[in-house]
């Protein structure tokens, strides 16, 4: 591709920001004509994660004349996941989820233009048969505008971090091809050690009875001693099912709010921008919220290797 190309983002429930991160990891330069957050924390965390970055206001997506490259949505997963209430995703339910049907009306509305790919990431609870018939119609529906779709359940530990957490990705193409998800960049497993922090404060030692009870049991109420690799980072880590680390003589602590953010694909700086701006509680939330930016590395990297073996000028 040309140097100094500028794709045209649009980020629906954007959070913390890892599809931006993504970009920059891999050295894209971004416009993000919209960055969409409801809750007012990720907005900040956002913001001075990439403020360097900012020289420009965002635009509402309300009536303007919108013409992203790439829409990356994730609509909130509370009513899809296991762990939820799993009210599903109908249109009009009103249900968090079900906001995904707000993500077509919004491409609906752009007219002649759309974006050449939509990424939604959602958890695997999505493909289940309660679920299901809901996915499959934002396929269609999808389909209609012109698109072809793919999807995946991809694996964070196959995109080089220590975390089982397992997401389904679909890609939806304007040019009439399917995403290859084989030639995505997988990576070597790095080591959960250059992850974890060393001499980590008392705050983080498993006091509760339940969970201390609860460790190495099976079901919901179950503790997990980690050893080789974390499980999906959540959006609290002192509550059931956990996931702990020994300290030896019948010690166990959680992962810190730092390790979360690093299991994540997120650097050091950034969670130090994001931990002046948040609580505890508000920097594990955005965490567990968050998809995994080496994952989207690979996929921006495919995407843009495909437009490049085109010759398509973005």
């Amino acid at each position: 591709m040309e140097e100094n190309i500028i794709i045209k983002t649009l980020e629906l429930f954007g959070g913390i920001g890892a599809p931006r991160k993504a970009f920059k990891n891999i050295g894209i330069d971004i416009k993000a004509i919209d960055y969409v957050e409801i809750d007012p924390k990720p907005v900040k965390t956002y913001n001075e994660m990439f403020k360097k970055d900012l020289m420009y206001k965002t635009q509402n997506v309300i009536g303007y004349n919108l013409k992203p490259d790439v829409l990356i949505h994730g609509s909130p997963c509370q009513d899809f996941s296991i762990a939820g209430y799993q009210k599903g995703a109908e249109q009009g339910s009103e249900t968090r989820s079900s906001l995904m049907w707000e993500t077509i009306s919004i491409i609906k509305q752009m007219g002649i233009w759309k974006p050449r790919v939509v990424v939604w990431e959602n958890v695997k609870n999505v493909l289940s048969k309660h679920m299901k018939h809901n996915f499959d119609k934002y396929l269609e529906e999808m389909k209609k505008m012109g698109y072809t779709n793919n999807y995946e359940i991809l694996n964070a530990m196959d995109f080089g971090l220590p975390q089982r957490r397992e997401r389904v990705f679909t890609i939806s193409c304007l040019d009439g091809k399917k995403f290859d998800f084989d030639k995505l960049e997988h990576r070597k497993l790095r080591p959960l050690s250059s992850f974890l922090q060393t001499n980590v404060d008392e705050y983080y030692t498993v006091t509760q009875p339940s969970i201390l009870r609860a460790i190495g049991k099976k079901g919901v109420s179950r503790a997990t001693i980690i050893k080789d690799y974390c499980y999906t980072i959540t959006t609290r880590q002192d509550r059931c099912p956990a996931q702990v680390i020994s300290l030896g003589n019948g010690k166990y602590r959680f992962l810190t709010e730092k390790e979360c953010w690093l299991l994540q694909g997120f650097s050091e700086e950034d969670f130090e921008a994001a931990a002046k701006v948040n609580s505890r509680r508000d920097l594990y939330k955005q965490a567990g919220n968050s998809i995994p930016v080496t994952i989207l590395e690979s996929i921006f990297k495919q995407v843009l290797e495909e437009w490049n073996n085109k010759q398509i000028a973005v």
